[in-house]
């Protein structure tokens, strides 16, 4: 039977995921994670190997998570099918493993297998399987699973190997992602249900009562120092990460909302997940940050009734030690994620609930069958629920899985369903305005970045690519107008000055573009395009010997660099140097064959050569 329930969660999840194979990459992280992301397409090599533990990567210290990220480069290059089915196999693992788990421990093939399908089919899921970055919570999660798996064994024969092994497995985690520090206090929990290393309870007789609890107080104290070394581990990695994430963000964690205002969300969104479970609709990839507009009211109401689902967990402990276990998973594993000290510009997400839920999950499981113990037709009644649930599940979660398909669909879907009110919302209408973008649907683009403005009037991204779609449809006193704003907004924007610098010189604005060009550079010296562009200008100015030194640094800063190589053969054309411009010309066709320009100017060198 329990090789038949694996079967059954292997393809019934590959199934309702199937169509990621189809999906593209979404360019909100995707882009930083893996297709814009050096670190990643270096490939696999010692080097890069070396580097992925010695740098963060987009803020975080995941090295782990960085090499699937690689590997999957190696195999598949930049084509997302891979990526999307590496998820998906993390996704179908840990649904068995759950299963498995679960079963070693309660020998409950039922319960144990419905935990599993809730996990593999609900559709609060699907963001961590079918957005590729988040490859770290699939990838971490197994981690988290399997640090379970031999802490089982470690339970029953207590030896340093198995210890070993699980130390080994959760180093491994908290290197995929930093959600696994709260993972010491699950199998805290563990130790008291279902393993029942941990026990509670008195006896008759207060000799017998006093010995007891001096052996249960001894017993947990040994449990407890027992994982100290994966204390230490957490939170030496905790301190590590979150002063990478917050340099690298440059986001202070409590500039986003008042102590109360993140107290009252909490308690909120505790509450908020439990309705999204069940009842799973609007979901998104992008929740706007409500920052300090929820009433203290609500965060109070909701707060009285997380308190008091855990005063009955803890009063039915002895006879429900479930309930308290599912709900102790379930409030502690999102302490990290549920906004109290948060970075970005959200605040809730449909991953975050990825691993807490379980804990509902084993509340629900073992429950209702206890619920209905008296009832006539219990099993069948059990049996005709649950088929209904994952049914209804598996509609839900292909239909969910069909608004990832690309970046425009996940952009309209969330726009559509989130709360228009909040200026973060913006983020996505920005987002969705770059894929119409990449699209050629200039006119919806721009009037998507029109919004995210209109929502957040100081939004560097959305003035910068609203400037460049309106230079695009030759708008240029507007576009000129947003590439402004944005350096005002941001003085160092070094792409909107690039643009602004490109824009007016092809209003033969020199002298203003060169201004833009030397600011590029005295932000950064190393952007060799604006070395490239201010050589044109100059050469246009008739200073070809400053022209020529400037395409001579572009290409010392940037050796393959075809551009400037036709360039400098123009500029060296015009001092009469002719078999220097000659070779820049072939050496910019060699770089780029197809290179129109470069095949001209080297016609015109070599007949002006006599080399007819």
């Amino acid at each position: 039977m329990k090789n038949i329930v694996c079967i059954f969660l292997a393809i019934l999840t590959f199934t309702v995921y199937s169509q990621v194979q189809d999906h593209e990459f979404i360019n909100f992280d995707d882009n930083r994670y893996v297709t814009e992301s050096s670190l990643v397409q270096a490939g696999l090599t010692t080097e890069s190997i070396i580097r992925v533990f010695t740098t963060t990567h987009f803020g975080a210290w995941i090295p782990i998570t960085s090499l699937s990220y690689m590997l999957d480069y190696q195999l598949y290059g930049l084509n997302p099918k891979g990526y999307l089915l590496t998820n998906l196999f993390f996704h179908i693992a840990n649904s068995l493993l759950l299963f498995l788990i679960f079963f070693r421990m309660t020998g409950a093939i039922w319960q144990s297998a419905f935990v599993a399908s809730m996990f593999a089919f609900h559709p609060l899921n699907v963001e961590s399987v079918a957005w590729i970055s988040e490859r770290k919570n699939v990838l971490s999660t197994l981690f988290w699973l399997l640090t379970m798996w031999t802490y089982i064994h470690y339970s029953e024969k207590q030896t340093v190997k198995r210890y070993s092994l699980v130390f080994l497995f959760f180093a491994l985690g908290l290197m995929s992602k930093r959600m696994l520090v709260t993972l010491p206090f699950v199998l805290l929990l563990m130790d008291y249900w279902p393993l029942r290393r941990l026990k509670f309870g008195k006896e008759k007789g207060s000799n017998e009562i006093l010995e007891k609890n001096t052996a249960k107080k001894s017993e947990a104290f040994r449990l407890v120092v027992e994982k100290i070394p994966l204390f230490l581990l957490t939170i030496g990695l905790s301190i590590v990460t979150l002063l990478l994430a917050k340099i690298a963000s440059g986001i202070h964690y409590l500039d986003i909302a008042s102590l109360q205002a993140r107290l009252t969300n909490a308690m909120v969104l505790y509450l908020e997940y439990l309705r999204k479970m069940i009842w799973p609709e609007k979901l998104a990839i992008f929740y706007p940050h409500p920052g300090n507009t929820l009433a203290v009211s609500q965060g109070i109401l909701c707060g009285m009734v997380l308190v008091g689902i855990t005063i009955i967990s803890i009063r039915l402990i002895r006879k429900a030690p479930y309930f308290a276990v599912g709900w102790f998973w379930y409030l502690g594993t999102l302490v990290p994620v549920i906004g109290i000290v948060e970075v970005g510009g959200h605040l809730m997400a449909d991953r975050y609930a990825y691993i807490p839920l379980i804990g509902i999950f084993i509340i629900v499981a073992w429950g209702l069958p206890e619920l209905m113990s008296k009832w006539r037709y219990k099993e069948k009644v059990l049996s005709v629920s649950a088929g209904i649930i994952i049914c209804t599940l598996l509609v839900t979660t292909w239909k969910q899985v069909s608004h990832w398909q690309n970046s425009i669909t996940a952009f309209k879907h969330a726009i559509r369903v989130t709360d228009k009110k909040y200026p973060n919302l913006a983020i996505m209408h920005n987002n969705l305005g770059l894929a119409l973008f990449d699209e050629q649907k200039n006119e919806e683009a721009i009037s998507h970045y029109k919004m995210a403005i209109r929502l957040k009037p100081y939004y560097v991204d959305a003035h910068y690519n609203l400037g460049n779609a309106l230079s695009t449809q030759k708008k240029i006193d507007e576009a000129i107008a947003h590439y402004r704003m944005a350096i005002r907004l941001k003085p160092d924007h070094v792409n909107a000055h690039y643009n602004l610098g490109i824009t007016l010189s092809n209003e033969n604005k020199n002298e203003k573009a060169i201004l833009h060009y030397k600011i590029i550079i005295r932000i950064d010296s190393n952007f060799a395009p604006a070395y490239n562009n201010l050589g044109s200008i100059l050469l246009r100015m008739k200073k070809k010997e400053e022209a020529i030194s400037h395409y001579k640094m572009a290409i010392k800063l940037k050796p393959d660099y075809a551009e400037a190589h036709n360039n400098l053969g123009s500029a060296l054309l015009g001092i009469q140097k002719k078999e220097e411009a000659i070779s820049h010309y072939k050496m910019a066709i060699k770089l780029k064959p197809n290179y129109i320009d470069a095949h001209h100017n080297l016609r015109i060198a070599l007949l002006r050569h006599g080399k007819i």
